[in-house]
Parts: C-alpha cells; sequence; structure tokens
C-alpha cells in the first residue's frame, strides 16, 4: 500500500462487432453458388471483477484506456467471425463507479457481487447469405459490425472495515493495529507516520475483525485542513468507532470533544455509529488520576485504558470489539 491510490478516472471501450462477410461459393462443379458470408463476431464486454486481496486502485493507474477485444470478421462458408475477448477490470471492494460527467453512481461494490458487466461489445454484423431474396439471389451487401460503447468513469474507493481507529496523529493507532492484528504499518514517534489507510485483520474467538487504522486527524479536518477530506470518507462505512486518545496528551480533556466534532461536522450519521474510547499511552502516565478525572468527565462514554508497549488491556479490548461488531 505504499502506492495508495483511492481515486482516479479512467476511459473504457467494450469491442467492436466484426463485418459480416461478402462470399460466394466457388467450387468446381458448383460455378454460381449462392452467398455464404458468415456473421461477424461479436465485441469484448467491459467486466469489473471484486478482487478481495486489492486494498487499492493503483493498478489502475499505469493504464488510463482500457478496451476490450473487437470481433472478427465473418468468412466464407457461413464461418462467424470470433468474438471479442472481454476486458477484465479488477477493483478492491467498497469501490465507487460513477459516470465522470454527472458523477452519478453507477455502481457500489460494497455488496457481496463479484462481477459487473458494465458495458456490452457491439453486435457482429450479419453475413450476405441472410439478404438473399427471390429477386436478389446474389446480395453484394453485408451487413457492418455495430460499435462498442466507450465512457468515462470515475473509480473511487471508500475502505469497508468492521472497526475504524480515530485519534490525532501520533496516538499510537498504528502501534496498536499492529498489536491487534496481522498488519505492519510503520510506526515512528512523530506525527503523521501514516501517510495512508492502513487495514488489518484481527483474529480472535473464531472471529475475523478487519480494522482500518484512518491517518490522524487534526482539527478543521473536515474542511481539508492536514490530510483532511481525503481520508475521514474512509470511516464512512465502518461499523464501529473507536476514539483513540493519548491519555499522555497535555489536551487530554479536549481530544476527544475535537476528534468528535470534527466527525460531526463531516457527517452526523457517523456519530450515531457504535463507538467507545481507548486511552492509550497508559505505560507512560504515573498520575491515574488524570484517567479518573477524564472517565468522570465523559461518564455517558464507554472508556477503557490500554498500552500496547506492555499488553495492559488488550484482551479486554479485544473481547469488547467483539461484542459491539455481534450486537452491530
Amino acid at each position: 500500500m505504499n502506492k495508495f491510490v483511492d481515486e482516479l478516472i479512467i476511459e473504457v471501450a467494450s469491442g467492436n462487432g466484426g463485418d459480416g462477410a461478402v462470399s460466394f461459393r466457388r467450387e468446381k462443379y458448383v460455378p454460381k453458388g449462392g452467398p455464404d458470408g458468415g456473421d461477424g463476431g461479436k465485441g469484448g464486454d467491459v467486466v469489473f471483477v471484486v478482487k478481495k486481496n486489492l486494498k487499492t486502485l493503483s493498478h489502475l493507474k499505469q493504464k488510463i484506456k482500457f478496451n476490450a477485444e473487437n470481433g472478427r470478421p465473418g468468412s466464407s462458408r457461413r464461418k462467424s467471425g470470433k468474438g471479442g475477448e472481454n476486458i477484465l477490470i479488477p477493483v478492491p471492494p467498497g469501490t465507487y463507479i460513477k459516470d465522470a460527467d454527472s458523477e452519478k453512481i453507477l455502481k457500489d461494490f460494497s455488496d457481496d457481487t463479484p462481477q459487473w458487466f458494465f458495458l456490452k461489445g457491439g453486435r457482429g454484423g450479419r453475413g450476405n447469405w441472410h439478404f438473399a431474396t427471390s429477386t436478389n439471389r446474389t446480395p453484394r451487401y453485408a451487413q457492418p459490425g455495430r460499435s462498442g460503447e466507450i465512457k468515462k468513469i470515475i473509480c473511487e474507493l471508500n475502505i469497508i472495515a468492521d472497526v475504524g481507529l480515530v485519534g490525532l496523529p501520533n496516538a499510537g493507532k498504528s502501534t496498536l493495529l499492529s498489536v491487534l492484528t496481522n498488519a505492519h504499518p510503520k510506526i515512528a514517534n512523530y506525527p503523521f507516520t501514516t501517510k495512508i489507510p492502513n487495514l488489518g485483520v484481527m483474529y480472535y474467538k473464531s472471529k475475523e475483525i478487519i480494522i482500518a487504522d484512518i491517518p490522524g486527524i487534526i482539527q478543521g479536518a473536515s474542511h481539508g485542513a492536514g490530510l483532511g477530506l481525503h481520508f475521514l470518507k474512509h470511516i464512512a462505512r465502518t461499523k464501529m468507532l473507536v476514539f483513540l486518545i493519548d491519555c499522555s496528551s497535555v489536551t487530554l480533556m479536549s481530544d476527544f470533544d475535537m476528534l468528535k466534532n470534527e466527525i460531526k461536522m463531516y457527517s452526523s450519521d457517523l456519530l450515531l455509529r457504535k463507538r467507545f474510547i481507548v486511552l492509550s499511552k497508559t505505560d507512560l502516565v504515573h498520575d491515574s488520576l488524570l484517567i479518573e478525572n477524564f472517565k468522570k468527565a465523559k461518564k455517558q462514554e464507554k472508556i477503557i485504558h490500554i498500552s500496547s508497549v506492555t499488553g495492559f488491556g488488550i484482551t479486554e479490548l479485544k473481547n469488547i470489539i467483539i461484542q459491539k461488531i455481534v450486537e452491530y
């Protein structure tokens, strides 16, 4: 995911149908045989295929135009031309396909649709034997193949995850993700280590929970500040939000309110999702009163405290995540 791409414009085209053939039987003892021109082959279709192992649209960036194969023309002896091969375009789950002009959503791959036939190839033309009549026994006309369709579209990815980790830069989201899941995100002790969303799978109690680490949110993110709107959209499809707060922060009491406000300004519906607060880096805090005061101030919220370094509270966190997802 080092070349994360979540939006791009591409052009797709289905194949043209092959032309019908103009041909007449020419055999040794049949000098004036009838028309026998074959039909043209159908053009290939444009097909989108969902690949669960894909996490980004970067594989589409190298090729802006995707063309299905044209159908082959017909030939003598009423032989039909070969149909054109379909073009298969792989996309990750959670991809939107939009019309580039109207931005109307044409397809949403958040469901379990494995593939989608988008543009059909052009029909092959009929050969001249179809046009023989009692008054015209030697038609010198065959039908041309129909053209395929061309469309410019927007591919936009919104990551699908069960749990979205939300927090300020350097709150410990990447470290927690590496502890809970099989992910190996870049981790360092400075803000904005995470420049792209990271996904991991938590295997626990016979469950597979997909967790997304969203790049750190700062004040003004809902208006584009920092990494802003570009990545806030990736929490839109999560089933549950985990607000990760650094309990060693000097702004501990206001950090959660700021994060909640930014998410509310982006989409008030997101605050209706199941959520709870995780106080991280408890191994750095020796004044437990600070944590207790925070819990009293936010007593309406579900709060647990953990240390990703020592492992304190991690089992409890896993149990709560499973419980909330089952409730969902």
